[in-house]
């Protein structure tokens, strides 16, 4: 079954002009990838309208559009230290904009994905100079393993054809994405990331140049080498069949994982996160990344590494595993789009401030915790917290999130303050380093929680309501509105194809 996600999109669209004012914003968007492999950009046109049935000036995207795909190519680094060559990539998304035929002030929007080492701090300040005179626009998140899983199972399509599910749980979908450096699996089901792993599979792990010398041996590389008695080296040729032999091995396991088996000494020694808990049934694999075009059969010639090799190596092992194999939306390419920064809300009036000059606050990357169980405890929400941030790869206590909650049940006391206890269970350091609480609710119990967790103790919070927002967004809340008692809301929505 072809997963190309623009098939589900049809009802969605349908329902959207039928609920809209007729109030339309069209604009453009783009969306840069870069990886410790690859870098690629895509300009995209985006359509909202406004959602008339609705009590606040939210939009909804109802169409995009592709209107270039740069080529993809290896991601330039200065190779004595690991930096990322702002020059070089400079200049890549210079030809982009030219190829494109569009200026920068012709781009209203758009987010900037960094992952693997371009996502490292030490290259953090390189990649924000490239934006400097436009960073207003643009969402930039730096992507550790889990949210890179996260990220390409909603590229991919995976995550949109589960929602076709939703009332089928046993529908179970895995999104292996298969990169230079690692290999992310995310298992998703009812339109939801369930769960996230990350281990040291890719096909640049051990990396040559057109005369077959080798010029690049990561680690993990250098370690499954090792484990298979192959001595190799910087500057030596890699025979053909050391190459086939290194991506039946780097398959094996990756494949130890995808059919939980116990993993060998090996296999624990490359994961990157902890394992996958998930012992259960799996509908349905989506391959992803850019050993899927080899995968899919999609691409034959070689780029100095081994991806070729792994993607014969897993084609063979699918014909015997009893999982269907989707088709992806998209291989290589399974990211981002751009970014739509045009659903501005305002809050409910019930809103709590412990002090007004915590606002305003820009670009918060959003935690959105699945509902409670009713009624809801302290246990559950610490937990349902600590998965969230693992999931987005948010450290707590190194920087501020906004946290947004579910609540479809009564807001008394007893409730509210176990859901007070929870915030301050999963949020120790933040607490102590005095990072503002933001929590976003989707009803008017701002203003009680708010006073709930300050009669708790946690002295710093800012808790909104009435505003609806989904996964994979970004936040702006702006100072109180002199005229209310409310604040404005910007919510930037990561979107894909």
């Amino acid at each position: 079954m072809h997963l190309d996600s623009d098939q589900f999109d049809d009802l969605e669209m349908e329902e959207a002009f039928q609920t809209g004012t007729g109030e339309r914003l069209e604009f453009k968007s783009v969306g840069i990838d870069i990886g410790s492999s690859t870098s690629h950009l895509m300009f995209s046109r985006l359509v909202l309208l406004r959602r008339g049935k609705d009590f606040f000036s939210g939009y909804t995207v109802v169409e995009r559009e592709i209107l270039y795909r740069s080529p993809v190519i290896l991601t330039p680094f200065i190779s004595q230290n690991s930096l990322v060559d702002s020059s070089c990539l400079k200049d890549f998304i210079r030809r982009g904009y030219e190829e494109a035929g569009l200026a920068p002030d012709q781009i209203d929007t758009g987010a900037v994905i960094t992952t693997g080492e371009a996502a490292k701090k030490e290259n953090t300040a390189a990649i924000i100079n490239l934006l400097a005179e436009d960073a207003g626009k643009f969402v930039c998140a730096a992507a550790g393993p889990n949210l890179e899983a996260v990220l390409a199972a909603h590229g991919s399509g995976a995550v949109k054809h589960s929602l076709k599910h939703k009332e089928e749980t046993h529908e179970t979908i895995l999104n292996v994405d298969i990169g230079g450096g690692t290999s992310k699996i995310a298992l998703v089901r009812g339109g939801r990331i369930v769960e996230t792993c990350a281990v040291n599979v890719g096909s640049r792990l051990i990396a040559w140049d057109r005369d077959g010398i080798i010029t690049r041996i990561e680690e993990a590389g250098a370690r499954v080498a090792a484990s298979l008695g192959l001595k190799i080296g910087i500057g030596q040729k890699l025979h053909p069949d050391e190459g086939e032999v290194l991506a039946e091995k780097l398959s094996d396991l990756l494949f130890e994982i995808l059919l939980q088996k116990p993993l060998s000494v090996l296999a624990e020694s490359l994961m990157i996160t902890p394992e996958s808990t998930y012992r259960g049934p799996v509908d349905m694999v989506v391959y992803s990344g850019g050993v899927a075009e080899f995968i899919y059969g999609e691409e034959e010639q070689g780029f100095g590494d081994l991806g070729p090799w792994i993607g014969k190596a897993i084609q063979k092992r699918q014909r015997t595993w009893r999982v269907a194999m989707g088709l992806p939306a998209e291989r290589i390419r399974a990211t981002v789009i751009g970014a739509s920064q045009y659903t501005v809300q305002v809050s409910g009036n019930t809103i709590f401030l412990s002090d007004p000059h915590l606002l305003p606050l820009h670009n918060l990357p959003v935690v959105k915790l699945p509902p409670f169980p009713n009624p809801v405890t302290c246990g559950e929400v610490a937990a349902s917290i600590g998965r969230s941030f693992q999931v987005l790869d948010i450290k707590e206590g190194e920087g501020n999130a906004a946290i947004a909650v579910t609540w479809d049940q009564d807001p008394d006391y007893l409730r509210l303050r176990e859901f007070a206890e929870g915030i301050r269970t999963a949020l120790p350091r933040s607490l102590a380093a005095g990072i503002p609480i933001v929590l976003i609710f989707d009803n008017d119990v701002g203003k009680i929680s708010g006073h709930v967790l300050a009669e708790r103790g946690v002295r710093r919070v800012v808790a909104i309501d009435n505003i609806n927002i989904g996964e994979l967004s970004y936040v702006d809340i702006g100072q109180q509105l002199s005229t209310a008692n409310a604040v404005p809301v910007t919510v930037k929505s990561l979107i894909f194809r």
